[in-house]
């Protein structure tokens, strides 16, 4: 596949797909589908799928130690062994908020775990933005979000992207070593069609932002201009992940979440996993080192 124009690899019919992540020791992308309550696989290699079931709403998907994942579910974050296909409760999260879940999260290269929070309901400002230190600290990073996602970081680890898809911004952040947030500034503000969903950074730095409800990916270099845009046979892309052994294959996720039957029927493969080929390599994909439990 040499083309930048994405293709249905896996027309799986998510009524909310998210969180593509690379597993290079399997050939494999992992995503999920937040409201039908699955994790779903593709060996690549082999064109091979399988499904499990969540116990919970599943916002995303981490890799872990011993090749297993974290995951964001609504109530706290779990361990998932793909071998037995079970989810371990590690860390409850906002118990206080029953109407919140867990959204979009990421691995830096440090082992830190970056997520957001947000109101199931899409209504209040309830969502906040997480991080996991090394120690299994949680702390909150920023608040005041109905709908957080992104989070994703720059190669040199000292700037964070984490989109307010509501207010159509993305932020940036600088970040200190010890993961301290500072100099909140709006990064892209989305001037076209579509909210800002989740991002992934390439190895140059540019920033790859999918636009739920804009039929598109856009492309952003570090300064924040618009460079590139990929558009996409359906309405609703939600995330990115860089992948294959030269990082240079994309794959997205897009939902059939909000579309009415005549978008449906227009629209036959939203839900479905995309892949396309990017001109330059994104980042590695990090693992998770947090003390979680």
């Amino acid at each position: 596949m040499n083309s930048t124009t994405p293709v249905c690899v896996w027309p799986v019919e998510a009524v909310l797909g998210e969180g593509p992540v690379w597993r290079a020791s399997e050939d494999a992308v992992y995503f999920v589908d937040i409201k039908q309550r699955k994790l779903h696989r593709l060996t690549t290699a082999t064109g091979e799928t399988r499904t499990w079931s969540a116990p919970a709403q599943i916002g995303f998907v981490a890799p872990y130690a011993n090749e297993t994942f974290v995951c964001g579910l609504q109530g706290g974050l779990h361990r998932f062994t793909p071998s037995s296909g079970q989810f371990e409760l590690l860390k409850r999260i906002e118990s206080e908020l029953p109407g919140n879940r867990l959204n979009d999260g990421y691995a830096d290269a440090r082992g830190r775990l970056w997520f957001g929070s947000m109101d199931d309901a899409e209504v209040d400002p309830s969502g906040s933005l997480y991080m996991v230190d090394e120690n299994g600290e949680i702390v909150v990073r920023d608040s005041g979000y109905v709908i957080t996602n992104g989070p994703a970081m720059s190669p040199d680890g000292r700037t964070l992207y984490h989109g307010n898809t509501i207010e159509r911004v993305v932020y940036a952040f600088d970040v200190a070593s010890d993961g301290t947030l500072s100099g909140k500034r709006t990064f892209a503000a989305i001037s076209g069609t579509g909210y800002p969903d989740g991002m992934a950074v390439d190895s140059e730095g540019f920033v790859w932002i999918a636009l739920f409800g804009g039929a598109r990916i856009e492309r952003y270099s570090p300064a924040g201009a618009l460079v590139e845009e990929i558009a996409f046979p359906c309405s609703n892309v939600t995330k990115l992940a860089f992948a294959g052994h030269d990082l240079r294959t994309v794959y997205a996720t897009t939902a059939r979440k909000g579309l009415s039957q005549e978008q449906l029927r227009e629209q036959p493969l939203a839900g479905g996993l995309f892949s396309f080929r990017s001109p330059v390599p994104g980042q590695a994909q990090a693992v998770c080192t947090a003390a979680l439990g």
